[in-house]
């Protein structure tokens, strides 16, 4: 999925955040008792436990093995049924077509190499299986701070900009890669809100993340990690929802693909 380690600081605090995208992306895919639920890039397990209290057969894959022993702790204090396995998005640790439903919730958007991933999860998938994913929209106040903080970084280290991603948020990007596959696709947009007390504790409540926590060794001994933090404060400032306190929405898309017919 990437050679980035997602299990450095804690990402927990943002899978607790991004937990009702989870939900409507389970909800999309409508999973029921007795199928395989594959869960790519599942993290700390949400949609993969999601899954599993709607009676469904569940494997999470994620390469951050400490997020795996998180997901699996979940499972078993709620008491549900879920197998856990490390692997990336490129080289699923999944039979051909063992998967009724494939899931990633904003995380097989990651994948270094989309087509290559795109294919692992048809491999996967059986006839007249499903394939429902999260992916961001690249707007908004979260993307404008979080491409600031990537730019300080690329600037600190003195690397150029790379190639745009792949759009995972279009419907046609989409379906050029899954078109030849045989699958079509359809795109709904919604919505998620981050709230905190105010800018500065969002921004402040971030620190943890494991982006943050890389961009940290690279800005803190440069002693540039208080300008972009001022900078990223001044984004969610100007963008904020409540007055009284702090709110942003973020615009994400659910592509949901399946075999034509």
């Amino acid at each position: 999925m990437s050679t980035f380690d997602w299990g450095v600081g804690r990402y927990e605090d943002t899978a607790a955040q991004l937990e009702p995208a989870a939900r409507v992306v389970v909800d999309y895919a409508a999973p029921t008792a007795g199928e395989h639920v594959v869960d790519i890039g599942c993290g700390t397990g949400n949609a993969a436990l999601l899954a599993a209290e709607r009676g469904a057969s569940v494997t999470g894959v994620d390469p951050a093995a400490r997020l795996l022993e998180v997901a699996s702790r979940r499972a078993a204090a709620r008491g549900l049924e879920a197998q856990f396995v490390r692997g990336e998005a490129e080289a699923l640790p999944i039979k051909d077509g063992d998967a009724d439903i494939v899931l990633s919730v904003f995380g097989v958007i990651f994948a270094t190499d989309p087509r290559t991933a795109v294919a692992e999860m048809v491999r996967v998938t059986a006839s007249e299986g499903r394939i429902v994913l999260s992916a961001w929209n690249p707007s908004g106040a979260v993307h404008r701070a979080v491409a600031a903080a990537s730019q300080a970084v690329r600037k600190a280290l003195g690397v150029p900009a790379g190639p745009p991603p792949f759009a995972w948020h279009e419907r046609t990007a989409l379906a050029e890669l899954f078109a030849p596959h045989g699958f079509r696709v359809s795109v709904a947009e919604e919505r998620l809100a981050f709230t905190a007390t105010s800018p500065q504790a969002y921004v402040d409540q971030q620190a943890d993340h494991p982006l943050a926590v890389a961009g940290q060794a690279v800005l803190g001994p440069r002693g540039e990690s208080e300008p972009l933090r001022e900078r990223m404060v001044a984004i969610y400032e100007a963008a904020n929802e409540d007055p009284e306190a702090f709110r942003v929405t973020s615009r994400y898309v659910v592509a949901s693909a399946h075999w034509q017919t």
